[in-house]
């Protein structure tokens, strides 16, 4: 993996399409261009400026500068996505620090965050997670797909294994600090069954998660197409075709499962009285504020 300071960046915060139908979030920042993880059904593979290379990760020159000058510009206390494309914690923010950087321009803002990621490098910005929700929301997503380590090592090749990543749900719900679970994509074929749905709730409960949010399916477009092809012919011999025979040029690939999966879900979530609803996560992550009249 090579790393290139890439050129000036002219914008670095996007806006939401609409906060109150995912997890609450009022605007993306995406630090770093490509991802160290290696998860073949990423989406981001088809990031035009990557040149088809998403392993290498890259970053412009003034990406804190410009995320200083914007954020300065909103109105507190709305909550800023780091990570919906990329992982914040990849490889070389040990070294170059810009998640962290962009989490004390959140804190002297007064805005609020939304981390995704697979890393525990995380655990280093406790201390700044701790300010933020002082005055703004704070949670922070992990991604997991399946209970399976070897499964997980084909799907997530560089990530840490699924019970790493509990571990660190469970350090961050020990620091007060709100988390939950994506647990997305759940592929046809691969991790589309109704144990892993259940196993994964269930330690998801156990690690102090708040939330788990699914998606029963993948989307499949362009070069992450190809590359998702690509590898599970070599990771999964002859599923390929069975993607192709059941799916054909689809870009969205609902497992057949998907209602049995979503009962069995559903029954679960309930069961371990975990929230498992957009509507009630966001009104976990970013309550409705009640306002008291005065009585005169």
């Amino acid at each position: 993996m090579s790393i290139e300071k890439n050129a000036i960046a002219k914008q670095i915060i996007y806006p939401a399409k609409n906060a109150s139908r995912w997890f609450g979030i009022d605007m993306h920042a995406n630090l770093y261009h490509g991802c160290s993880n290696g998860c073949i059904y990423c989406e981001s593979r088809n990031d035009s400026t990557l040149n088809n290379n998403f392993d290498n990760i890259t970053f412009k020159t003034n990406t804190i500068e410009v995320l200083s000058r914007e954020l300065h510009r909103k109105p507190k206390h709305q909550i800023v996505s780091i990570g919906s494309s990329t992982d914040p914690y990849n490889l070389i923010e040990s070294n170059e620090q810009l998640t962290r950087q962009a989490l004390e321009i959140i804190d002297d803002s007064e805005l609020g965050v939304a981390l995704t990621t697979e890393n525990d490098l995380v655990i280093r910005d406790i201390d700044i997670l701790k300010r933020i929700q002082n005055h703004s929301p704070v949670f922070v997503m992990v991604t997991i797909t399946t209970m399976n380590e070897q499964v997980a090592a084909k799907l997530e090749p560089k990530a840490p294994k699924p019970s790493e990543r509990f571990k660190l749900v469970s350090r961050l719900s020990q620091e007060g600090i709100t988390c939950g679970i994506k647990m997305m994509p759940i592929i046809p074929f691969i991790n589309d069954t109704v144990q892993n749905i259940e196993s994964i709730i269930r330690a998801a409960k156990n690690a102090g998660a708040k939330f788990i949010y699914p998606a029963f399916g993948i989307t499949l477009r362009d070069r992450q197409r190809s590359y998702f092809f690509e590898m599970i012919e070599k990771e999964f011999p002859g599923l390929k075709n069975v993607f192709m025979d059941v799916f054909g040029s689809k870009t969205s690939c609902i497992s057949p499962d998907a209602p049995k999966l979503k009962k069995a879900f559903v029954i679960e979530c309930k069961k371990q009285k975990i929230r498992y609803g957009m509507k009630e996560i966001v009104q976990l992550v970013k309550p409705t504020k009640t306002i008291q009249m005065k009585l005169f």
